[in-house]
């Protein structure tokens, strides 16, 4: 008898289950059809988040009724049965940076997008023209949240024709039955574009044809983030296991297919009638928090898999994930930092048998050890992300995404497992929307490994160069990971002393260099200046400030994850590395860029760079050198002369007139923390070396030497 799947107790619930009481429902027998906008609406995903405790209770029967997909009239405009293809990611992201494979997997949202759109592209793993069909199975479907869909291939190179178009397509279509075991009934695409012109050809075949016309033209979405949450909601599932493994001494070598029957044994519980789920919506200061319970003899298990609707007759209720949305959704930017989450619980009634009748009472069977065998525990920690309509019934999200993609999790950590299962792996799965990209994916990490280690960096390496990402800045460590439970409020970065901190107060102020050339910081930072932490450094704190602005900048890349230090803290650093006596530390003495690069290197093991200006004239001649320095670095420049430090944040060069503007962050603003009042006041603004009145903002009689902190290359 397999051993019994075991959930968390009623000891792990956040408060009494008897408070919630399930809302009436709206009975209605209706097919439920997509509507898509011409122009959809600014939104952010709402997550639904699914937890794990006992509990036995009733609760009203959802339907599982599936919207119908869009006819293929619907997707982009173009000529009369010849489909039009939609990108949502950018031709950048296609294109670089450079890839050992020319292929590129396309991915769509057949539930929810319209035909023939694509929201990602995704690089198969090796440097082959012919991908491993089999690893790339595994990684994409631990990846790829339910709900996200293979939609196509595009091969990326120089000349091509319309064969490659075509093997691309068969690539596309080998891969997707490969992952569902089962072929699509969406539309795929087949395609080639050159590396060259950026131009795309390509063939597409309708609902799983084996039949491919050619598509008339490509369309580039300007707001993809409107295409994908203007209808499109995600669900979050964490599931919390732990799983029983008995084996006799002389059965060692069975462990792998012990495990593995385990694992399928828990995966088919998930839909038996004993398992109910509680949906909670977020909560919200002005709105009562939404709740519904599906037990498992509401849940429509069809046959059909991922991607593959059909409509299934239903006469019980409907509810649609839209009614847990809080009555205002807030920007994606938003969302990345704090992401809301509605919750949706599995709850595992025990005492409902089949094989009990009304009244009569559960026994517990004993089964004896035929032979003495160990006991191993696996303990693992599910946690999924499903894509899915706000339209879609929450019974059929449950069904056709919830369910599905824990047991797809699942196979993904026994494969990870198996390979050492006398390590004990301790594997958890991090959720991220990595700039550049649109779409959410998945990363399970093996915590009992540092993020520095070797084995570790080779995962994420693999991770960028799979996603597109540059290789020179850590997108997919812990620290980037989306956050869950919050109200929708973006966590404010706050100082030592309470206060809350402005970040990236330069944003829309615009540069009066006529037909110049716009290099900006890559990245947040945080605003510090003089008096900030209630200290008092009017006079003498300008280059610390300056620094902490920077250190701050590497804290928000996640290059870092430690405190932006004090004055004091930099005195002490500058004194243990022999730059300063020990009478330094408590002082009101000034410091200057070489003092900056000491620092920088002492606490984040940066590099910098330092040019030396003879006279404040001279610094439009450094243009280029330093708008090359914010294309491929994209740091703070912390400027010192004379008496005076300031933070450099870009600059705007017309290289024919010789014309220039210096995106200038002033350190020696004393006031509050009010944005408008240090926009128009000039304390972070573009500042020409001479404006049109004459005056000089660089002194013509003072050096300036410029420090240039380089972004480490990481991962």
């Amino acid at each position: 008898m397999p051993p019994p799947l075991l959930l968390p107790s009623p000891s792990d619930r956040r408060r009494s289950p008897g408070a919630l009481v399930p809302p009436s429902l709206v009975a209605c027998g209706a097919h439920l059809r997509r509507r898509w906008p011409s122009r959809p609406a600014v939104a952010a995903p709402v997550l639904l988040s699914v937890r794990s405790f006992s509990w036995t209770d009733t609760g009203t029967q959802i339907a599982n009724l599936l919207p119908t997909p869009l006819p293929m009239e619907d997707s982009a405009a173009g000529s009369p049965g010849r489909p039009a293809l939609r990108f949502l990611c950018t031709k950048k992201s296609l294109l670089s940076p450079p890839s050992p494979s020319p292929l590129r997997w396309l991915i769509g949202a057949p539930r929810v997008l319209p035909p023939f759109t694509i929201a990602a592209g995704l690089r198969p793993h090796g440097d082959h023209d012919a991908p491993d069909l089999p690893r790339e199975t595994d990684e994409i479907r631990g990846l790829l949240p339910r709900g996200f869909d293979i939609v196509g291939a595009l091969l990326v190179g120089g000349e091509s024709s319309d064969a490659d178009a075509s093997s691309a397509l068969e690539m596309a279509q080998a891969l997707r039955q490969r992952l569902f075991g089962v072929a699509a009934s969406h539309c795929m695409i087949g395609g080639y574009m050159d590396a060259a012109t950026g131009e795309i050809r390509f063939v597409a075949s309708e609902s799983g044809g084996t039949n491919a016309v050619e598509g008339s033209e490509v369309v580039w979405a300007d707001e993809p983030g409107r295409w994908l949450w203007e209808k499109g909601c995600l669900l979050r599932c964490k599931l919390p296991l732990k799983l029983p493994l008995y084996l006799p001494p002389d059965e060692i070598s069975c462990i792998e297919e012990r495990f593995s029957s385990l694992l399928e044994s828990a995966a088919v519980k998930l839909r038996q009638p004993h398992v109910s789920y509680l949906v909670e919506g977020t909560i919200t200061s002005n709105e009562a928090r939404r709740s519904v319970i599906l037990h498992g003899d509401d849940l429509c298990f069809d046959s059909h898999l991922h991607g593959n609707s059909r409509t299934k007759e239903c006469t019980t209720s409907i509810v649609s994930c839209s009614e847990f949305f809080p009555g205002k959704r807030y920007t994606l930017s938003l969302t990345k930092e704090n992401a809301d989450a509605i919750e949706i619980t599995v709850l595992s009634n025990q005492s409902v048998i089949n094989s009990l009748k009304p009244g009569t009472t559960p026994l517990v069977e004993y089964f004896p050890a035929p032979a003495p065998a160990s006991l191993g525990v696996i303990k693992l920690k599910l946690d999924i992300l499903c894509y899915s309509s706000i339209d879609f019934p929450v019974a059929a999200a449950v069904s056709e995404l919830v369910i599905p993609g824990l047991a797809d999790q699942m196979s993904v950590m026994k494969k990870i497992i198996a390979s050492e299962m006398t390590q004990q792996a301790q594997l958890c799965p991090y959720h991220f929307i990595p700039p550049g990209l649109h779409i959410p994916v998945t990363a399970i990490y093996d915590t009992r490994y540092g993020e520095i280690e070797e084995k570790q960096c080779e995962l994420r390496k693999g991770l960028h160069i799979r996603l597109g990402l540059p290789l020179d800045r850590p997108l997919l460590r812990v620290s980037n990971a989306l956050t869950f439970g919050g109200n929708g409020k973006r966590k404010k970065s706050t100082s030592r002393s309470g206060s809350s901190l402005l970040r990236d107060v330069h944003r829309e102020i615009p540069s009066s260099v006529s037909g110049g050339v716009t290099s900006l910081i890559d990245g947040s930072y945080e605003y510090y200046h003089y008096l900030h932490d209630g200290i008092d450094d009017n006079g003498w704190g300008c280059a610390y400030r300056s620094l902490q602005t920077i250190v701050s900048w590497y804290k928000l890349q996640h290059y870092s994850p430690i405190d932006v230090p004090s004055h004091r803290e930099i005195q002490q650093v500058l004194v243990e590395v022999g730059d300063k006596d020990p009478s330094f530390i408590g002082s009101c003495d000034w410091i200057g860029a070489i003092e900056l690069s000491f620092v920088l290197d002492k606490l984040l093991g940066v590099s910098c760079k330092i040019i030396n200006v003879r006279s404040g004239d001279e610094l439009p001649e450094r243009c280029r050198e330093l708008a090359r320095h914010f294309e491929t670095q994209g740091t703070p420049v912390m400027i010192g002369g004379g008496v005076l430090a300031y933070t450099l944040l870009g600059v705007d060069y017309n290289a024919t007139t010789g014309e220039a503007a210096f995106l200038i962050l002033d350190p020696h603003y004393t006031g509050a923390d009010d944005l408008n009042k240090i926009v128009h006041g000039g304390w972070c603004g573009w500042k020409k070396s001479v404006d049109s009145k004459g005056r000089s903002f660089f002194l013509k009689d003072k050096f300036y030497n410029l420090l240039l902190p380089q972004r480490p290359t990481m991962v």
